[in-house]
């Protein structure tokens, strides 16, 4: 989700709190920030400030890194200290135990003795439960990322921000308040020159037909399936399923019959349109993909996310509409995943987990982001006060649900220790502990909704500019592609060559409704740059840039 809007705050940050519901206000568009003065300190309390009171004990700072390293590592194995110190007695009484009721069974037998041993049959059954549950266990169908393909639109649709600016200036409905409002916006953003908008946004007077619209999703859409399939080999008579997602384009026939008419898919293929989802539907996709891998052998699914602009440019004055117009832009991905055990060895990823949150049951919630007509009725995407509220909100439950999924066992001590002196021992001063999740994952790919977003998460999680790269260089050169963003920045970690065998990669969407979804990825091998074919290659090299805080534009002449 992007969320930008005037606000004024009371704190020295330049922008709103993401993670925190107390926060009152959205996203920051323009505000002034006044620093208090710094007091002035006496001469003579100066100097009795020892030399180097003020300076950092690096030394000690070192050496509480490596405590806490050899503490994380030693939990981490943990679990097989605990195996070694309970079940390896037991493995060695096993086989005395075995032939003594053996032998007893035997005995009995001789004896013409029916009464079979109470011992024998419960040792029995357990064995046969741990057979089972073993059993089970390992035959679950692990689903694979075979490969997957990012759009790169033609090059005639490349636009830059003073181009968006005119085409705003020249819409003939927005105020003078509106349209500078709409500058700040762009030069505050953190998108860059060379993203895309279709033709029918820019023509003047424009054209958000139904006819357009079809036309921008077709475009997007083939050109991601038709580099997948060349880049897999497979044909698309062997797809068995197939999920589209785009939020609010909706057209009849479904874009999901479009690309099996497209593409001439067997008919006994099974088809979902997910809508209406917002920026976390390519999560919700895989998640649903997956499901039905469980239940159909030996197939591939096609997961395809999207979202088109033309019928989503809003050109009314409501502020807190009006975000989506200097945010959002064109972009796509194609996703292959199968349940075939011989695809383990091409394949780039396996799935390891999917965890879902969905915060509607709250009505503040549900309608933070509300599609709706504005008064003078003018269809666009209207952002309540409360959405970063509840955005936090539905963040917070979901690391929660996936934290003991993928932590250490090092970390989930430490959360517990702070959780029970908070809860239990009212010891209300202690700061809350925030999991290291850099101990579970090599990358992390976050939704690029927007650039205050982004900072916050970077501060909250306490994330490295390296992990955040892949979002802020996505934001930069694709904008805000919505529920395709998380697919762009895996593409940007492979063109960069940085996917080694065994990395964990966390994507993470948010979605009005207000959702927010992740998905855990392991590497299978080490992805080749000079191999693959991605939106970024050729490109690659001018990456990462420096993205200004305020990146100025012209005026729009609107005479």
């Amino acid at each position: 989700m992007t969320i930008k809007c005037e606000s004024e705050l009371n704190s020295n940050a330049h922008h709103s709190s993401f993670i925190f519901p107390h926060t009152k206000s959205i996203l920051v568009c323009s505000y002034e920030v006044k620093e208090n003065p710094k007091p002035r300190i006496p001469q003579e309390k100066v100097k009795e400030i020892p030399k180097n009171k003020n300076i950092t004990n690096f030394e000690s700072s070192v050496k509480q890194n490596y405590v806490k390293l050899g503490y994380n590592y030693l939990m981490s194995n943990m679990y097989l200290f605990v195996f070694f110190l309970l079940f390896i007695p037991l493995f060695v009484a096993l086989p005395s135990l075995i032939k003594q009721h053996l032998a007893q069974l035997w005995n009995n037998n001789n004896n013409n003795n029916n009464h079979f041993p109470l011992e024998s049959l419960l040792t029995l059954l357990v064995f046969l439960a741990m057979t089972l549950f073993l059993l089970v266990s390992r035959f679950r169908k692990k689903v694979f990322l075979v490969d997957f393909a990012c759009c790169k639109p033609n090059p005639s649709f490349r636009r830059t921000k003073a181009t968006c600016m005119d085409r705003v200036a020249q819409c003939g409905t927005f105020t003078q308040q509106s349209i500078e409002f709409q500058k700040k916006l762009f030069e505050k953003s953190g998108v860059g020159d060379e993203t895309y908008l279709p033709d029918s946004l820019i023509d003047v007077p424009s054209n958000p037909t139904i006819e357009e619209a079809r036309k921008e999703a077709e475009h997007l859409m083939f050109v991601a399936i038709d580099e997948l399939l060349a880049k897999t080999g497979v044909l698309p008579k062997d797809i068995g399923v197939l999920v589209v997602n785009c939020s609010v384009f909706n057209p009849v026939p479904s874009l999901s019959s479009t690309v099996v008419n497209r593409y001439k898919l067997k008919e006994d293929i099974v088809t979902y349109n997910l809508a209406g989802m917002g920026c976390s539907a390519g999560l919700i996709s895989i998640d649903l993909a997956k499901d039905l891998l469980q239940v159909r052998p030996n197939v591939y699914a096609l997961v395809i996310s999207l979202e088109s602009i033309t019928q989503n440019w809003y050109c009314g004055n409501e502020r807190s509409m009006l975000i989506s117009n200097c945010l959002f832009r064109m972009g796509a991905a194609a996703i292959l995943l199968s349940n075939k055990r011989c695809e383990s060895r091409r394949s780039k990823y396996e799935l390891v987990h999917v965890v879902r949150t969905h915060k509607g049951a709250n009505d503040n919630s549900y309608r933070c982001v509300n599609q709706q007509d504005d008064e003078t009725g003018r269809c666009g995407i209207a952002l309540s006060k409360d959405l970063m509220a509840m955005a936090g909100e539905a963040l917070k439950t979901n690391i929660t649900t996936l934290g003991p999924l993928v932590l250490p066992i090092s970390e989930q001590l430490l959360f517990l220790v702070v959780l029970f002196g908070k809860k239990v021992l009212h010891m209300h001063k202690i700061r809350p502990y925030v999991p290291d999740f850099k101990l579970a994952f090599e990358h992390f790919c976050i939704h690029a909704g927007g650039r205050a977003v982004l900072d916050e998460l970077e501060k909250t999680l306490k994330l490295s500019q390296l992990h955040m790269e892949p979002s802020r260089m996505t934001l930069y050169r694709y904008g805000n592609t919505s529920s395709s963003s998380v697919w762009y920045q895996l593409a940007y970690l492979e063109a960069k060559g940085r996917i080694k065998r065994g990395d964990r990669i966390w994507q993470i969407g948010f979605g009005s409704g207000f959702k927010c979804n992740s998905a855990v990825w392991r590497a299978l091998r080490n992805i080749d740059p000079n191999e693959e074919i991605n939106p970024w290659m050729g490109e690659i090299h001018k990456f990462p840039v420096n993205v200004l805080q305020v990146s100025p534009i012209g005026m729009p002449n609107t005479g």
